[in-house]
């Protein structure tokens, strides 16, 4: 009978460095994960180039292209975004962090779909460093807006002195927890999706090396992988704009003390 290696579905989450680089007794090996993100990076900015590329005077379309279609689906989307949940009438400069943000994290996601590619958002090290980045940004923000007051986001308004010893803490630790549930998130959401289809294609592997009627049985894990595979393209865009809402509302309520 034919013996057949079957790996383990984490083996595809596996970081290995493609070139090894020190410096100082520091590694700086470029690594399967830095090839995705800068191969994301350049892609997004081919995208963006290629709608201007036909205009001459760096303008979009009067009658616009299907890329340029979806750039302005995404675009009306995010800014209905934020201008919903940012209660500010200044909330639109932020636009261009909530819109990007959407991008990159999208873009990340999209590009592990693809086989033999690899997803950065199925590491925690990697969205929670996403996260942690923009909540400190979100903290510079509340602390330049309102200063010493910014403390009024673990007290809320009309709450009485002993009971304020009770929910100053609470506050104090959900809140600290925002960049870690932020993070765990859309890691564990993308890393479980992943790890199913995987699992579902290596029992397909293993009765394709099987002869007779267990050769045919194999099409009924594929057929199943296709609308699997349909659900984690769902689940890509809706962990993306999940992601961007979140980051709206802490903003809100970093604009918008209690």
């Amino acid at each position: 009978m034919k013996q057949i290696i079957i790996y383990s579905p984490l083996e595809q989450f596996q970081v290995f460095p493609i070139l090894s680089f020190y410096l100082l007794g520091y590694d700086f090996s470029i690594t399967n994960e830095t090839v995705i993100l800068v191969l994301v990076l350049l892609l997004t900015l081919i995208f963006f180039m290629s709608l201007f590329q036909k205009s001459g005077d760096n303008t979009l379309d009067l009658i616009p292209k299907r890329r340029q279609s979806i750039l302005e689906i995404i675009y009306t989307a995010m800014l209905s975004l934020v201008v919903d949940n940012i209660k500010d009438k200044n909330s639109q400069k932020f636009f261009p962090l909530v819109f990007s943000l959407f991008l990159f994290i999208l873009s990340l996601n999209l590009m592990g779909l693809i086989p033999y590619s690899f997803t950065l958002t199925s590491h925690l090290i990697v969205t929670f460093f996403i996260s942690l980045s923009i909540f400190i940004g979100i903290n510079i923000i509340c602390a330049r807006l309102h200063g010493i007051r910014m403390f009024a986001l673990f007290l809320p308004s009309g709450t009485s002195v002993l009971l304020a010893f009770l929910l100053v803490p609470i506050e104090l630790i959900s809140y600290i927890f925002k960049p870690v549930s932020l993070s765990i998130r859309l890691f564990a959401n993308m890393m479980a999706g992943h790890t199913l289809l995987k699992v579902i294609a290596g029992f397909a592997y293993v009765l394709m090396g099987n002869g007779g009627l267990l050769f045919l049985i194999q099409y009924v894990p594929l057929l199943i992988l296709i609308p699997l595979f349909g659900l984690e393209l769902g689940v890509a865009l809706i962990q993306s704009f999940v992601f961007s809402i979140l980051i709206c509302i802490y903003l809100n309520d970093s604009i918008n003390l209690h």
